[in-house]
């Protein structure tokens, strides 16, 4: 008896900026939504939302929702997410920007520092939904 593959389906959006490199936006695949790392470029330009990482981490958020929602999922349905920021001292930035679309049982984390990120981004975040 052989074993089927499981199904995987390709998500994107034009709503959300398109991969800058050999990535999909997001993947499905058994019940779940796997999204890249959003940074905070506005859809359709190379342009961050503004040089502050609240205003990157507003439009990451933005990003990962228009994300959720062509995957056919949604924010209370995120299970885990993993912030990376360039500067840890942006951590209570981040969080109040974070956690106003998480108000109750938010998802597993984890966050970290690192040395540089993709254009220059001051975070990127990615998500793991169910759907």
């Amino acid at each position: 008896m052989s074993v089927q593959a499981a199904a995987r389906e390709v998500v994107s959006t034009d709503k959300a900026p398109g991969a800058v490199g050999p990535y999909s936006q997001a993947i499905k695949a058994n019940g779940m939504v796997y999204i890249s790392g959003q940074v905070g470029l506005v859809p359709g330009t190379k342009d961050f939302a503004g040089d502050s990482v609240e205003a990157q981490a507003e439009q990451v958020m933005s990003n990962l929702g228009a994300i959720l929602a062509a995957a056919g999922s949604e924010w209370g349905k995120v299970v885990k997410t993993t912030i990376l920021l360039v500067d840890m001292a942006d951590f209570a930035t981040v969080n109040a920007v974070y956690g106003k679309y998480f108000p109750e049982n938010p998802p597993a984390r984890a966050t970290f520092a690192v040395k540089g990120l993709p254009l220059g981004a001051l975070v990127e975040i990615e998500a793991t939904a169910l759907l």
